[in-house]
């Protein structure tokens, strides 16, 4: 699942959503289709372009010139989550699953500024669009060697939800910037802009994903794992590695999974042993021993288990 915010995607954003909003129209007028796709929020599913723009430029009270006005949310399922999707719902109920999990995600985009007043999307002025289609860019490894032209459509289901923003609440009083960094380091700051986690967020929204559509994603395509592969200690990098190799030889340990990840991402964990010794946690990890060692009765010596230990942070050291 890649979910991105950005402050400027083809038109600035520190002024009319005018060129923006005509930008995400462009399928509806190359594609010609007898039926339109139409802007939808958590009010409504067939609001028009004019009626975006109008409330997007209405409300931007106090803003000056340099200020942002609006934002602008990617929502891309991978080839795999579309699949899946399909499979579970029918190609035609899709879109009104993709539209139920944006409005969900939208009330984690309120709710992750922590400002009173702000809980759910219905706190927002946003509005949300289907696309069809993905077209390669300068930066795609296929344009790059030449495989690809940029422009070209991209294969395969490319169904993915675009989201404008606006900066301000639906109140149009107060002031809301997923581009604050803060993240509550200082308070001053924080009350005053909100804080907003945009690692948590993108979280959030791949986790909700999995269970709301019941989808099992491989660890390796989870971006816990990526983060912790470019950004880790060694530490995370050997938790994970381990964590990896008991997950491909024995799925059946997956229940923990969700969880151990993310709080080997928050750095919850000094060591390997730190890990192993959280009660919740220290049964998945004897999964890695199952070949070797006899099935484990409801009451495992000491020694036993210290063996065990030794053995894993054997595994941890090659």
């Amino acid at each position: 699942m890649y979910i991105n915010i950005t402050d400027s995607k083809t038109a600035n954003n520190k002024g009319s959503s005018r060129e923006l909003v005509h930008y995400l129209e462009k399928e509806n007028r190359i594609e010609n289709k007898l039926e339109r796709e139409h802007w939808f929020n958590h009010e409504g599913r067939t609001f028009e372009p004019f009626e975006v723009r109008h409330a997007i430029d209405g409300n931007v009270a106090k803003l000056g010139k340099a200020d942002a006005k609006f934002f602008l949310i990617n929502i891309s399922p991978s080839q795999k989550e579309l699949k899946h999707l399909e499979g579970k719902y029918g190609v035609l109920d899709i879109r009104k699953q993709l539209k139920c999990y944006a409005e969900r995600l939208m009330d984690e985009y309120a709710r992750n500024f922590k400002r009173e007043g702000v809980n759910s999307a219905k706190d927002l002025l946003w509005f949300g669009k289907i696309e069809n289609h993905r077209y390669y860019g300068f930066k795609d490894k296929q344009v790059i060697n030449g495989e690809k032209k940029r422009g070209e459509l991209k294969d395969g289901n490319q169904l993915h939800v675009q989201i404008i923003v606006s900066r301000k609440d639906v109140t149009n009083s107060i002031k809301l910037s997923p581009m604050n960094n803060s993240r509550g380091k200082n308070e001053h700051h924080s009350k005053k802009l909100g804080q907003f986690n945009r690692v948590a967020f993108k979280q959030f929204g791949e986790d909700m994903f999995d269970r709301t559509f019941d989808f099992h994603r491989q660890l390796r395509d989870r971006m816990a794992y990526a983060n912790i592969q470019k950004n880790g200690s060694l530490e995370q990098r050997k938790q994970l590695d381990v964590l990896n190799e008991i997950l491909e030889k024995h799925p059946q340990g997956t229940s923990y999974e969700n969880s151990l990840v993310n709080e080997i991402t928050n750095g919850e964990f000094s060591n390997f042993i730190d890990m192993i010794s959280k009660p919740d946690y220290a049964s998945i990890f004897e999964l890695l021993l199952a070949p070797t060692f006899e099935p484990r009765s409801p009451d495992v010596s000491g020694k036993k288990k210290r063996r065990k230990i030794k053995k894993i942070q054997q595994t941890l050291n090659r």
